[in-house]
């Protein structure tokens, strides 16, 4: 059965960190490109960061550059997002999804993703 499984999000004050792991079971997740995204309450779904399979290349979305990075650990079969300085509006839950292909040059789109895990929620907060 394939699954997602996102870990790694609870409460944190701001200019924090938090690292969220993404692992899969019943396929290899270096065969397919990652994503993360968000969604903030009230808000629609939004793209955050993506990875590719073979050689890891990435893409994030501008309001995280420089603060998180994607990267992934193939012989655990896991994707992680490490997440600095984060801010108040980072506050969302967290979703790790998979599909063949290669990552957006443009942005992260949230559509396209065939796999998606249940999300893991994260607080940032004084």
């Amino acid at each position: 059965q394939v699954q997602l499984v996102e870990s790694g999000g609870g409460l944190v004050q701001p200019g924090g960190s938090l690292r969220l792991s993404c692992a899969a079971s019943g396929f290899t997740l270096d065969h397919y490109r990652i994503g993360w995204f968000r969604q903030a309450p009230g808000k629609l779904r939004e793209g955050v960061s993506c990875i590719n399979s073979g050689d890891g290349s990435t893409t994030y979305e501008d309001s995280v550059k420089g603060r998180f990075t994607i990267s992934r650990d193939n012989a655990k079969n896991t994707v992680y997002l490490q997440m600095n300085s984060l801010e108040p509006d980072d506050t969302a839950v967290y979703y790790c999804a998979a599909a063949p292909g290669y990552c957006s040059n443009y942005g992260v789109p949230t559509y396209g993703m065939d796999y998606w895990g249940k999300g893991t929620l994260v607080t940032v907060s004084s």
